[in-house]
């Protein structure tokens, strides 16, 4: 059996803000179109009414959310 431990010999460097900060945006507009398309409808509604409902009405059934 050997006794040689792994060092590695560099530290990894932290990510600077401006390179997440893209791809931060990006998900939380993702989140968002996910939940309009989702759930804005009934009792999770942001927004009263059925505009939204019938703003993403084909996006719903395109990728498979029921909403009648």
């Amino acid at each position: 059996m050997s006794d040689t431990i792994f060092v590695p010999d560099f530290a990894p460097s932290p990510i600077p803000v401006r390179d997440l900060l893209p791809w931060a945006i990006f998900g939380a507009v993702l989140l968002l179109a996910i939940y309009f398309v989702g759930a804005e409808e009934g009792a999770t509604a942001l927004i009263p009414g059925m505009y939204v409902h019938e703003f993403v009405h084909d996006g719903r059934h395109l990728i498979g959310f029921p909403c009648h």
